[in-house]
């Protein structure tokens, strides 16, 4: 049966924003989109949901995310000046952590993510298929990516049986909305011959692949120099460094990762030789912003990213290290760092090709952060093909968004108001292949309550154990 929705404003993202416009959803499609007077003439028999001063547009994309890590909200702060300290601290805190504690972590961090607005994640999960069960009972759409950690060479083969017995389990979890995938966690924190053993797993299985990716200075010191945190905590274990001496996107195509068009999340300290292979090799970019930020890594290069025609959507990393799961709250922060002096340019030589090519505005516009919030993120995560626009044939992921609030007021044009005042709090409804998953305040389905008297126990036990 076909269900009308209807607001003051529709934003499909691929087509010009449609004022006092509607969508038509039958079953999990969007079957029709337009004014609401013709969508109403077309559907003269269909029910019909009027959101008064809203905006609807496409599910936000939220492209990196460790929803398992849900439990840990506040309690890295004090290491995270020192990245080695915050990773080591969070690595002890997640072995605390049984499988009922991480679906609980998860399932908590899926219902965040549907109040505000996010419809699909790519997750990073060292227990996946805890995290699909997560997705599956609040009714989100994803990819999850489950982990691999293995510096040490000799133990590569190993790591990686153990890898495709995860993936084998994965499998079994998967459904139309949430899909498998593998993470060779950072190159600090794999070897190269796993990184080449988990690249062949995941062409060979038409796997996703998503890794961490130039996200630090401490990350630049262990590729180019063999030196700084990363190094001397292989050395106190016994396992040989070499620096390569090349850069960390450099290193990912030497050793396959490239190959599988991964996701690469963060991306922060990249070059023109890095962005022009990152676009030859088809590969996409989860710009997060906030999490970058809060832990002093810097500021990834938006606009170049978008000047050179990558695929990048936003991410809120985990919420350890942001503190929230809003991909509007992050869409405002990535415009606003972009627009700062210094961020906008890689380099002399790639500002100077992309004048030439008339390829960068003065700064990032409203409309190409919800572009990033929601299409880019889909092409990031190659779901573009069903999901991050509104058009006929494209699955019912959609997002609602008040417009009333004073916060918002005077409403001149709709996505400015989205992106510079709007936050996941103004949230009406969440849509998931035309499932409304969150309405009237209310995730369906999930005891909110219950899950999180379980997540404040589990914060209780890590608390005693770390």
């Amino acid at each position: 049966m076909t269900v009308i929705y209807s607001a003051r404003w529709v934003l499909p993202i691929i087509s010009p924003f449609i004022e006092d416009g509607a969508v038509a959803v039958d079953r999990s499609t969007i079957v029709a989109i337009g004014s609401r007077h013709d969508i109403v003439l077309r559907f003269p028999d269909s029910r019909s949901t009027d959101f008064g001063d809203a905006a609807i547009l496409p599910g936000f994309v939220n492209a990196h995310s460790h929803l398992e890590l849900s439990i840990m909200r506040g309690f890295l702060e004090r290491e995270e000046s020192d990245f080695f300290a915050w990773l080591r601290k969070l690595t002890v805190a997640r072995l605390a952590m049984t499988p009922e504690d991480l679906l609980v972590s998860a399932t908590c961090g899926a219902i965040e993510a549907a109040r505000a607005g996010v419809t699909c994640v790519g997750d990073a999960s060292s227990s996946s298929t805890e995290a699909m069960k997560a997705l599956r009972e609040v009714g989100l759409r994803g990819i999850v990516y489950q982990e691999s950690f293995g510096p040490d060479p000799t133990l590569a083969a190993d790591n990686v049986a153990k890898l495709r017995e995860q993936v084998r389990a994965m499998r079994e979890q998967e459904s139309d909305l949430v899909g498998a995938g593998v993470s060779p966690h950072a190159p600090y924190s794999v070897s190269s011959p796993q990184l080449e053993m988990i690249s062949r797993l995941a062409i060979d299985e038409k796997l996703p692949l998503m890794i961490h990716a130039a996200e630090s200075k401490a990350e630049k010191l262990f590729m180019l120099e063999g030196l700084g945190p990363f190094a001397e905590g292989l050395s106190e274990r016994g396992i040989a460094w070499q620096a390569p001496g090349i850069s960390t996107i450099e290193y990912l195509g030497r050793h396959g990762i490239l190959q599988t068009r991964p996701l690469l999340a963060h991306c922060i300290d990249v070059d023109d030789q890095d962005l022009d292979l990152i676009k030859q090799a088809g590969a996409g970019i989860a710009h997060c912003p906030k999490s970058n930020a809060k832990l002093g890594h810097g500021r990834g290069p938006l606009s170049s990213f978008m000047a050179c025609g990558i695929n990048v959507g936003l991410g809120s990393d985990s919420v350890a290290s942001n503190n929230t799961c809003d991909i509007l709250e992050e869409a405002r922060f990535a415009t606003l760092l972009a627009r700062l002096p210094g961020s906008a340019d890689v380099s002399s030589a790639l500002s100077a090709r992309r004048e030439q090519f008339g390829k960068v505005p003065p700064w990032i516009t409203a409309e190409q952060a919800l572009f990033a919030a929601t299409l880019g993120g889909a092409r990031a995560l190659g779901l573009d093909n069903c999901i991050g626009a509104l058009a006929a044939g494209m699955q019912a992921d959609i997002a609602v968004v008040d417009l009333t609030g004073p916060h918002q007021q005077p409403v001149q044009n709709a996505a400015d108001t989205l992106i510079f005042s709007s936050s996941g709090r103004d949230v009406l409804m969440t849509m998931v292949a035309g499932k409304e998953i969150f309405r009237e305040g209310k995730v369906s389905g999930v005891d909110e309550a219950e899950h999180q008297i379980k997540l404040n126990a589990v914060r209780t036990k890590i608390g005693r154990e770390t």
